[in-house]
């Protein structure tokens, strides 16, 4: 885990400010949804992606295509765009 060097204060709401730069370097914008975990004492901050989005396109369809025990989703466009590029890189 890299320390950013970032100590921010919970408010009387539990709310924690994270710094512009912070969220600018992770893509994460106003309103766009933040998952969180626990991992025994730590708190961890993710930026969403539903399940079913495809990993290239970002395209949610029930079609998507879920592999590696769901670590990998893509749409059936990007899994045949896969499957032909690894015809030629093995």
């Amino acid at each position: 885990m890299k320390s950013t060097g970032i100590v921010r204060k919970v408010d009387e709401l539990g709310r924690i400010v994270l710094p512009i730069e912070l969220r600018n370097a992770l893509g994460l914008y106003p309103k766009e949804p933040v998952e969180i975990f626990v991992d025994g004492e730590k708190i961890i901050f993710k930026k969403y992606a539903p399940n079913n989005a495809c990993m290239v396109t970002g395209e949610i369809s029930e079609n998507n295509i879920i592999l590696s025990n769901g670590k990998v989703v893509l749409s059936r466009d990007e899994a045949i765009k896969l499957v032909n590029e690894l015809k030629y890189k093995l």
